[in-house]
């Protein structure tokens, strides 16, 4: 019986090495998802610093938004605010003239409301501010 046992291990061949590349690959999904979540954290950073806030989207809606009550702090908001928004030669021309008009208000301890002419070259200058 042992001869019988003997006869079916010794077709049995000897054990052979695989070579085992998985340690290797292992680490490189490792360092692979480093690289993505750090990209990632890269772009998200990125695209939150790029977003900044118009401040002359602010001011052109509080000029756009005025509702004439105090005819005094009005002049002083339009004339702060004016002057931060315009960029071109032309702006600043007819800014220049609308804040020229505004003087007889600021300076009185009285002031009459503001005119309609003035409101109106107020929104005629609001209309060709370009503001992106």
């Amino acid at each position: 019986m042992n001869d019988n046992i003997a006869s079916q291990i010794h077709d049995i061949k000897d054990i052979v090495k695989i070579p085992d590349n998985s340690i290797f690959i292992y680490y490189g999904l490792i360092i692979l998802a480093l690289i993505i979540t750090i990209t990632i954290i890269i772009l998200v950073i990125k695209y939150f610093r790029n977003k900044k806030v118009n401040q002359k989207k602010i001011y052109f809606d509080i000029l756009k938004d005025m509702e004439f009550k105090n005819s005094k702090e009005d002049a002083y908001l339009i004339t702060k605010y004016l002057r931060l928004i315009v960029i071109d030669d032309r702006e600043k021309i007819l800014a220049n003239e609308l804040i020229n008009e505004l003087e007889i208000y600021k300076y009185k301890k009285e002031v009459s409301s503001i005119d309609i002419s003035i409101k109106n070259k107020l929104t005629t200058l609001l209309g060709i501010i370009d503001v992106k």
